[in-house]
């Protein structure tokens, strides 16, 4: 079966901003983010990549542009089922104040009970992202060879869940994981299983210098702003 590349958006507006974006319109990349795109090119420049599927969401349309644009003849689609997590009334609020929210905590620790008022539960993102991989791998196999590779740009909510599909992790683990924006994480499926090959890869490791204020300990929603 394909071995699929998942591409988190690069820095957006909302992640330097602080804001839980979701499905806000109008969130861009910021200067950094489109810095972050326009390398893209160059760090996947050896992957014969058969298809690109990506999120309808702004910034991860705005950060697959470069590549598409390197290379004119790769296929693009888009997918609302690897769209951001819906957060309904938490979408466009800032992180800061959502951290007081007695849901917050449920997110943090026990996610697969997690639903947003008037958006949509944890479990449930989970689970049309990954129906969303197992069609694509299917109809990219049928269309390109078992041997294939195929990308997927999307979301940290969203990349997270799918790596703890492929580990066989209890949803209520994901939070473990990071993925920081534009990083590449890449899943090889198999008849019997899928193997992590990669995950979260920036090629850059300022994000592991200590910094004067240590991060909080919970994760961020929606995947955080990476390295300062």
């Amino acid at each position: 079966m394909p071995t699929l590349i998942l591409v988190r958006h690069g820095r957006s507006t909302a992640n330097t901003e602080g804001v839980l974006a979701g499905w806000t319109p109008g969130v861009s990349l910021d200067e950094r983010g489109a810095a972050q795109a326009a390398a893209l090119p160059g760090r996947l420049a050896a992957l014969p990549l058969a298809e690109v599927v990506t999120s309808p969401l702004q910034r991860c349309q705005e950060t697959i542009r470069p590549l598409l644009d390197a290379r004119p003849g790769l296929r693009a689609h888009t997918d609302e089922r690897i769209g951001e997590c819906h957060y309904g009334d938490w979408s466009g609020r800032k992180l800061a104040e959502l951290k007081d929210e007695p849901l917050m905590e449920v997110v943090q620790a026990h996610p697969s009970a997690a639903a947003f008022p008037g958006g949509e539960s944890m479990r449930a993102m989970q689970t049309r992202a990954a129906e969303a991989v197992r069609e694509w791998n299917a109809r990219v196999e049928r269309d390109h060879g078992a041997d294939a590779v195929y990308l997927m740009c999307s979301h940290g909510d969203i990349i997270k869940s799918l790596v703890a599909d492929a580990l066989g992790l209890h949803l209520d683990l994901f939070q473990r994981v990071s993925v920081e924006p534009c990083s590449v994480t890449a899943i090889r499926y198999t008849r019997l299983r899928p193997y992590l090959v990669r995950l979260g890869d920036t090629g850059d490791f300022a994000s592991l210098v200590p910094r004067e204020e240590p991060p909080e300990g919970d994760a961020p929603v929606g995947g955080g702003a990476g390295a300062p």
